[in-house]
């Protein structure tokens, strides 16, 4: 494919998520959220959501469709506050690439990650970060509890689950990158703001957040 091709594709896979989409896109995630917690038997354990530390989901990652031989998506990370009550305001982040695994058969899928532990959060934070290169990630296991998957995945930095046409699994999301959307955050916060200092500052959550927050904070806060 030549270079001026592929540089239309591109545009084309921006301009599917146009600034002005941030504030549904936020919503949409905490629906991705909701729905997923409350299927029975079904969802991410509650001791693992209990135990992340940041939260990253990307609601309609798109398939194959605009970037060639890979994908394509939008979505947030919200880290827990240093004293480890409430949520921080959420960053926005652009996924990209990666091998997505048997589980993915349609053309658009929800994903989640759950990072288990701050260092996981610092790499992930960075400029631009690599699934399974930059820290170790794993197919999350499904259910009410974790205590019965006890292998070498619950020690991953990362574990990740993806949800198409209604059937929410683990996945192995291995080679995609992530790297902040500079665009959705200068929309929500006014100006340009590093998504390190939105989620491990004090950044204050825009009213379109309050929504993903609040369903942080019921499925996932501390008791």
């Amino acid at each position: 494919m030549k270079i001026k091709e592929i540089t239309l594709l591109m545009a084309a896979a921006s301009s599917v998520f146009a600034a002005s989409d941030a504030p549904q896109r936020l919503d949409a995630s905490a629906e991705v959220l909701t729905e997923i917690m409350d299927a029975p038997d079904k969802g991410i354990p509650q001791d693992l959501m209990e135990k992340s530390a940041c939260i990253v989901v990307v609601p309609g990652l798109k398939k194959g469709a605009f970037i060639v031989g890979g994908k394509y998506g939008k979505g947030f990370i919200s880290c827990r506050r240093e004293n480890g009550v409430g949520w921080s305001a959420p960053a926005a982040v652009r996924v990209e690439g990666g091998s997505f695994g048997f589980q993915i058969g349609g053309s658009e899928t929800d994903v989640v990650m759950l990072v288990m532990n701050r260092g996981g959060a610092h790499k992930l934070l960075s400029s631009k970060f690599t699934l399974g290169a930059d820290a170790s990630v794993a197919a999350g296991p499904v259910g009410r509890s974790s205590s019965a998957d006890t292998d070498a995945k619950l020690q991953a930095e990362i574990l990740t689950y993806s949800r198409t046409r209604g059937v929410f699994a683990g996945i192995a999301l291995q080679g995609a990158t992530l790297r902040p959307d500079d665009d959705w955050n200068h929309e929500l916060y006014g100006k340009d703001v590093p998504n390190q200092d939105i989620v491990f500052g004090t950044t204050r959550t825009p009213p379109a957040a309050r929504k993903l927050l609040a369903t942080l904070n019921k499925y996932s806060g501390r008791k």
